[in-house]
């Protein structure tokens, strides 16, 4: 008796509301009955994308590989081959797995595949790689509309953000239904306002803000106490800017819903990114700004790289006339040395007197400087410039993926001319030509993001030329007499680095984005 395990997928809510899995069902149900096999098991995966979801990640997989291994079945059914995934890099070495694993491996529709010549090695790659094609076009048709939605300035879905709500928008669908548009609520965009000032100003953290808030009687629309996964949905979403963001697309402005300015949005994302875990060691942005120490962040030991701490001591002194006396203080103490976690050949702590003092000195410097000193014009002709190449880069990435694709589909259609003898190419020859533009499709498909990423940055930059020069010029007028969160987060946003080495020695390097404007 043959043993048969099924899987049947579907990848939208739409496919699971239409009883999408049912009919997969009945037709592997009805197949299995005409070949006299009997289903054991039935693996049901609703909402899962199989283009977009890896193997590894899809517990059904993974569960019928752990099957697979301990001899449960003998025949692994899906209505179609695209039920197992439709990711060309890895969906055919899936369907390969099971069937050197010693599992046959049938489609309801499609027949058995197997793995006896290079012509079924070529068919299984083929057949996930029109898969996935159809995928990306299906994917690029529903993101062009809704990138097309967003760009007109339309509401796609979702709950109404923390300071809006719902209103009704007039508009009426094909289907009958009138869409939704937002408006503010004053007092929760001041609570908006508050978060983004607090955050930026005076590096106050998602916890203390939480607590700050709650304290103060402020709650979220359901009526909850803030949480920090709150605070940071509402620091991280574009829409207080007056734009709406989706898929990397950006809507027009709507002024109606702006209330936030894009610059201070801007320096909050700067510091939930240097926050993030992953990044916090090597941030020159101080993680809280609450205790008595004025450095904070952007200090790093000089022998090792690793980042400082500060701590409070207390050192007690007896006095000529026998009193004693408990002087305190600050220092900053070097992790790997003071606390031996690696190896160091520093001071294992700095006294911050001395090294606060040097900062202030040099600030006071710069800050003389920048007030003497007119905004250049040649700074914005060679940002200007770096974008022109930048963009060149990316076009020319842009085109030779679309040779590829166009060198992708002739291989694959040389493989039906070779195999009704029309072509003198054999399928091992065509086989390595599709494994190697394979390779070269999925390096570019990597390098095109990266370079769109570095368009943009560059862009930003020179969009923010004279914000930051305002700033420098502000910072510069409100330093003495600001507070001392503020003097912290202003010393990390100018101050990218300090190192300490012994005795005393510094190097303080200024943030590239300040420091041009110096010279």
């Amino acid at each position: 008796m043959q043993r048969v395990y099924c899987l049947y997928r579907v990848s939208t809510k739409g496919q699971v509301d239409g009883d999408d899995i049912p009919m997969q069902k009945q037709a592997c149900r009805a197949f299995a009955g005409r070949m006299g096999w009997t289903i054991c098991k039935e693996y049901m995966e609703k909402g899962i994308s199989g283009f977009k979801i890896s193997a590894n990640d899809r517990d059904a997989i993974q569960d019928l590989k752990v099957a697979a291994e301990k001899k449960e079945f003998d025949i692994l059914l899906v209505f179609m081959f695209d039920r197992l995934g439709r990711i060309p890099s890895e969906t055919p070495f899936v369907l390969e797995w099971f069937v050197k694993s010693g599992i046959q491996v049938w489609s309801a529709k499609e027949g058995q595949q197997t793995f006896e010549t290079d012509c079924d090695y070529l068919l299984n790659y083929i057949r996930f790689w029109q898969a996935g094609g159809e995928s990306r076009k299906t994917s690029m048709r529903v993101k062009t509309r809704l990138g097309q939605l967003v760009e007109e300035g339309r509401f796609t879905g979702g709950a109404a953000v923390f300071g809006y709500r719902f209103i009704k928008s007039g508009v009426i669908t094909k289907k009958g239904r009138e869409l939704v548009a937002l408006e503010i609520v004053p007092e929760e965009v001041a609570v908006v306002q508050f978060i983004f000032k607090k955050t930026v100003e005076e590096g106050y953290g998602t916890w203390r803000l939480c607590k700050l808030l709650n304290e103060q009687g402020y709650r979220t629309h359901s009526g909850a106490k803030f949480q920090p996964n709150t605070v940071n949905r509402i620091l991280r979403n574009h829409t207080y800017t007056g734009y709406f963001v989706r898929g990397g697309k950006k809507s027009i402005f709507l002024e109606h819903l702006k209330v936030i300015d894009e610059t201070l949005f801007d320096e909050a994302q700067k510091i939930l990114e240097a926050r993030n875990i992953v990044n916090a060691k090597k941030s020159s942005i101080v993680y809280t700004t609450r205790g008595a120490a004025l450095l904070g962040g952007n200090i790093f030991c000089a022998h090792c790289g690793c980042k400082m701490h500060a701590v409070s001591y207390q050192d007690p002194v007896i006095l000529a006339d026998g009193t004693r006396k408990v002087y305190r203080g600050i220092k900053y103490i070097c992790p790997n040395r003071a606390r031996k976690r690696g190896s160091c050949t520093g001071q294992s702590q700095y006294k911050s007197t001395k090294i606060d003092e040097a900062v202030l000195e040099l600030l006071h410097r710069v800050f003389e400087r920048i007030q003497g000193t007119a905004k250049d014009e040649t700074l914005k002709e060679k940002y200007e410039e770096t974008v022109r190449e930048k963009k060149k880069q990316y076009n020319l990435l842009l085109k030779e993926y679309e040779r590829e694709q166009l060198i992708m589909q002739k291989l694959v259609e040389s493989v039906g001319q070779t195999m009704i003898g029309s072509s003198t190419l054999s399928l091992e020859t065509l086989n390595a030509a599709i494994n190697a533009e394979k390779e070269k499709i999925v390096l570019l498909e990597k390098q095109i993001p990266e370079a769109l990423k570095s368009v943009n940055d560059e862009k930003r930059m020179l969009e923010s030329l004279d914000t930051y020069y305002e700033n420098f010029i502000g910072w510069a007028d409100e330093f003495d007499k600001a507070s001392r969160e503020r003097k912290k987060m202003i010393i990390c946003n100018l101050i990218k680095k300090i190192m300490i080495g012994k005795d005393y020695h510094l190097d303080i390097i200024l943030n590239m984005d300040y420091q041009q404007f110096l010279g």
